[in-house]
């Protein structure tokens, strides 16, 4: 305790309400301002597919995208996403029409537990949508934020690849 500063109670705890824009729908939400977006999006808006992993920012299972830029939600509060474009791993595609991205995943391998797969697409899309994919030393060092336990990083690369092939090509 500091001298002259009392702990916060829950009647001193500041709460915000308003509007957070997630995956093309709007959620009005109460939130201590203290909570992260991770937390709103997993706990309160039941959006599980992105993960919870070091919680310091420091491994990246948790990026997701806020107007249109990769962010680490773990460090990013709630309160600071109000009236922003959010995205998660379940805005990108489905079993139905997967991304290009999803699908070459799975084509190359690019997950073997699986857990750390939905920070990688949303890291991979944003450095796909920054045209960073230029080289794999590139593509290596724009993911390196993120953390991959089971060591599938030739394949995640190999993924990001073809699809950033596959984009020139189309241009």
């Amino acid at each position: 305790m500091v001298f002259g500063v009392d702990s916060p109670t829950d009647q001193q705890v500041s709460q915000a309400e308003f509007t957070l824009h997630v995956n093309g729908e709007e959620h009005a939400v109460r939130v201590d301002t203290r909570v992260t977006l991770l937390d709103v999006l997993r706990d309160r808006l039941g959006l599980t597919g992105t993960k919870k992993g070091c919680d310091q920012g420091a491994c990246g299972a948790c990026t997701v995208h806020v107007d249109g830029k990769r962010v680490l939600s773990c460090l990013t509060l709630a309160a600071q996403c109000q009236d922003r474009q959010v995205t998660t791993i379940e805005g990108v595609g489905d079993e139905e029409t997967p991304h290009p991205l999803q699908s070459a995943f799975l084509q190359h391998d690019g997950f073997q537990c699986g857990y750390c797969t939905p920070g990688q697409i949303m890291s991979a899309l944003a450095l796909l949508e920054e045209g960073r994919a230029g080289s794999a030393d590139e593509i290596r060092e724009y993911m390196s934020g993120n953390i991959c336990r089971c060591g599938a990083y030739q394949n995640i690369v190999s993924a990001i690849q073809q699809v950033a092939g596959d984009r020139g090509a189309a241009l």
